[in-house]
């Protein structure tokens, strides 16, 4: 399968029983909502995926699984997010063996890597597979800041062909384009940026909130690249309170309360990850259920052309 890196993504979260084992049957329910809301492709592994807690036979059973479900409808994308460059050359074997159609990748976990360091390790990677790569550029969180003049030098690696942008600058999506035309997708990976950064010209959007109100997120982005910016904003604007959630520390788990709230996800997370409580649950709900209660009819989006 053949892909470019356009469209919604949704950062899926790993779904738990209330033992801690990997729950298969909601996370079918979750992604069938996924694939019926019209995303493009799905991304395991992330953040939201609580892919630091995850054994490797876990990630590969949840690739696999779900390599299965969507029945090639959508490329299946595994992230890797390593301390070395052994165990990400080890990662990205492992999402070609099990089936995955492409790799989104941070730079190296826990040392702060220099300019010559971080280009090197994503070189390293890129040139130990021909699946195609998304550059995740989130320094706000993970510290490293992968600049333009780094992405120049990665233009080298052809199958680096993917930004995901979380700089938290708008601007930066303009300067990519300015610099490197068309030879980056851009997805924005902020959700309260997003329309923001779809109208300056992102390609795709990497998206959280998409966990629980995937029909919401994918009208979004449809009707903004479809030129209808106006619709689009009506629903943006309903959806900030919601999509702010996803620019905290505890996303997982506010995202994950979502998932319950909107029926298609539970609560349970994986240690040192606790299930909300007290006021702050009461506060992260009424968001949540206020924004169920006044949830918008949609306009006619699975449709339109972009």
């Amino acid at each position: 399968m053949q892909f470019n890196w356009k469209g919604v993504f949704p950062a899926l979260t790993t779904k738990f029983t209330a033992n801690d084992e990997l729950d298969f049957a909601l996370f079918e329910k979750n992604l069938n909502e996924q694939l019926d809301a019209g995303v493009n492709g799905i991304i395991l592994g992330g953040t939201l995926g609580e892919a630091s807690v995850l054994t490797t036979d876990e990630k590969e059973r949840l690739v696999k699984f779900a390599i299965e479900k969507v029945n090639n409808k959508v490329p299946v994308v595994l992230n890797i997010a390593e301390g070395s460059t052994r165990e990400a050359l080890q990662q990205a074997a492992y999402a070609k063996a099990w089936g995955a159609k492409g790799i989104m990748i941070l730079p190296p976990m826990r040392y702060k890597s220099d300019h010559r360091e971080t280009v090197t390790y994503f070189k390293t990677v890129a040139d130990s597979t021909d699946l195609p790569i998304m550059i995740y550029n989130n320094p706000v969180d993970y510290k490293i800041e992968v600049t333009l003049d780094m992405f120049d030098e990665l233009q080298s690696c052809k199958n680096i062909t993917a930004i995901k942008e979380s700089t938290r600058d708008i601007t930066n999506v303009t300067r990519l384009k300015n610099r490197f035309g068309d030879r980056y997708k851009i997805s924005c990976g902020v959700d309260p940026l997003a329309l923001e950064e779809l109208v300056a010209g992102a390609d795709g959007w990497v998206a959280g909130l998409v966990c629980a109100f995937p029909r919401e997120t994918v009208a979004v982005y449809k009707l903004a690249k479809s030129g209808k910016i106006e619709e689009a904003l009506n629903i943006y604007r309903w959806f900030m309170p919601l999509l702010e959630l996803d620019i905290h520390p505890k996303l997982v788990q506010y995202i994950k309360l979502a998932e319950k709230q909107a029926g298609i996800g539970s609560e349970y997370v994986r240690a040192p990850r606790l299930i909300l409580e007290g006021e702050e649950r009461k506060r992260i709900l009424k968001i949540i259920d206020d924004g169920i209660a006044t949830r918008p009819s949609l306009p006619e989006y699975f449709n339109l052309q972009v």
